[in-house]
């Protein structure tokens, strides 16, 4: 059906998978290839999750009984790593926080991205403490944006690790923060969507806050339609927030 899977949206990979003309299984083996060939060279994914593809492969099974969780069933999805996924570190490419432990649960907007199906992929870089807008101060090294990465240009900052994932067509999207800029300039320096919601739309309940009266998370995704999608997963009052 697909000619590559590094453009595919959210909205066609979700028909698609609905159709049984694809598994998720296939989008995080598709994921894992792309890291292994192109990461080395732009360094946006920090850590991929052990059990990624047995929850696709669980996803999978569920929808062969036409069981699907929601509206994210099986879609792979990359987090900014300064929210918490549960098994994960939080390390927010700070050396401060390189040896965190792995989070004990999940960010609110993670937890509510797992329970419309949606599979966790793996942990992307960003600029130390999400405090700058290059995507080149992570101690783990810089991002490169994946246009012309010969010429080793700036993704933008400070998600620049989930924007460069999207961009590159490892994953069809994945979440970021925004504080004055932080989701929609890596998403325009990078040619996909960024949004930042409204404050308080969303939960920011086991994030890592740069500012905390302004931070918000978002979506980074390939279409205006995706990002919605992600939003309306992840939107809604949290009491802890």
């Amino acid at each position: 059906m697909f000619d590559t899977l590094y453009s595919i949206t959210i909205t066609q990979a979700v028909a698609a998978l609905r159709a049984g003309e694809l598994t998720s299984a296939a989008l995080v083996r598709h994921a894992l290839e792309a890291v292994r060939l192109h990461d080395g060279t732009l360094n946006a994914m920090l850590r991929v999750s052990a059990s990624a593809l047995e929850e696709a492969e669980r996803c999978d099974a569920e929808a062969a009984q036409g069981s699907f969780r929601g509206p994210l069933h099986g879609i792979p999805l990359v987090i900014k790593d300064n929210i918490d996924v549960r098994g994960l570190p939080t390390t927010v490419t700070s050396p401060l926080f390189t040896h965190a432990a792995p989070a004990k649960a999940d960010a609110v907007a993670v937890a509510r991205l797992r329970a419309a199906g949606a599979v966790i992929f793996g942990k992307t870089n960003l600029d130390e403490l999400a405090a700058h807008v290059s995507g080149r101060t992570s101690c783990f090294g810089p991002t490169v944006n994946p246009w012309h990465p010969e010429r080793r240009l700036s993704p933008g900052g400070s998600s620049s690790g989930t924007a460069a994932v999207v961009a590159a067509g490892y994953c069809p999207g994945g979440l970021g923060t925004d504080t004055g800029g932080s989701i929609r300039q890596p998403a325009a320096l990078c040619g996909c969507v960024g949004l930042k919601p409204t404050y308080g739309r969303v939960s920011r309940y086991g994030v890592i806050a740069y500012g905390s009266s302004l931070d918000q998370v978002g979506p980074l995704t390939r279409t205006v339609e995706d990002a919605a999608l992600v939003l309306s997963v992840i939107a809604g009052h949290d009491k802890r927030d």
